[in-house]
């Protein structure tokens, strides 16, 4: 497909104004869609499908040979070749993916700290991973929770959570917006400050979100993000996921003491 697929997508980007344009509808990072129009890079499938969408095309149909594929286009019915409508979430967001920064230096793994929601007096522990895609800075979040006390029940008693966000980098501040994948019942937000230092150790910030209690009440805590690394041991990172009593001797002195605020609650917040 490398020989054929910069050639009709010039072909295709020709029918707009611009390859700008075709970026910002599509969502495409401009210097990775110049890398597939001279052939250096190959779309992933999943970019490979949104382009043959956009472009009213099939994904094979990309590395055709020029001729062959100017006569397919040219004979198909012009309804068939009309670009998908824009998403209209897409093109919301779309002015402020142009305007975030690079959260580059911060990818990789982090334990987040916070007060847990839905069981008061205890510390919650999560696995977060941050990571670049396609020009956008994207997470997931997986936190586990015992139906009974702290340290009480065996894994079959864990209540099992995964959240999938988007982050953006504004005006000295991160911005973190994620959902519950599993349930789809629940959507929270967490802003982190962050490291000016040029070692990265542990970020601050505030969470909001609903507890999980049969109330859903909402509340907002401090949260503690700590740097583990660009690879770990998963496995081992996710056996630690799980609620600690604020005085368990796992937890770190300095991470209880920035989490020592109390949560806000019913529209209450204590403030030091």
């Amino acid at each position: 497909m490398s020989d054929h697929l910069g050639a009709n997508l010039r072909l295709l980007c020709s029918h707009y104004r611009s390859i700008a344009e075709v970026c910002r509808k599509l969502a495409i990072n401009r210097a990775q869609f110049n890398k597939y129009l001279n052939g250096q890079s190959q779309p992933t499938p999943y970019n490979l499908k949104r382009i043959g969408d956009f472009f009213g095309v099939e994904g094979y149909e990309l590395g055709l040979p020029p001729e062959q594929f100017v006569r397919l286009v040219g004979a198909r019915p012009a309804e068939a070749r009309r670009p998908a409508p824009a998403d209209p979430l897409a093109s919301l967001l779309q002015p402020l993916r142009r305007h975030a920064g690079s959260l580059s230096r911060y990818c990789g793994y982090y334990f987040e700290y916070a007060n847990c929601m839905s069981v008061p007096g205890s510390i919650l522990l999560s696995l977060v991973h941050l990571r670049e895609e396609g020009g956008q800075f994207l997470f997931e979040r997986q936190e586990r929770q015992e139906r009974s006390s702290p340290g009480s029940g065996e894994a079959e008693d864990w209540v099992r959570c995964r959240y999938l966000g988007v982050a953006f980098g504004l005006q000295d501040r991160l911005f973190l917006i994620d959902y519950e994948s599993l349930t789809l019942n629940e959507i929270s937000q967490t802003i982190l400050i962050p490291s000016f230092k040029s070692r990265i150790t542990r970020l601050n910030g505030l969470k909001s979100g609903v507890s999980s209690g049969d109330r859903r009440t909402p509340a907002c805590t401090r949260v503690v993000w700590e740097y583990l690394g660009s690879e770990i041991n998963r496995v081992s990172a996710y056996r630690q996921v799980m609620l600690y009593s604020p005085d368990d001797p796992r937890i770190d002195p300095d991470i209880r003491e920035r989490l020592r605020t109390p949560q806000l609650q019913d529209g209450l917040f204590a403030v030091d």
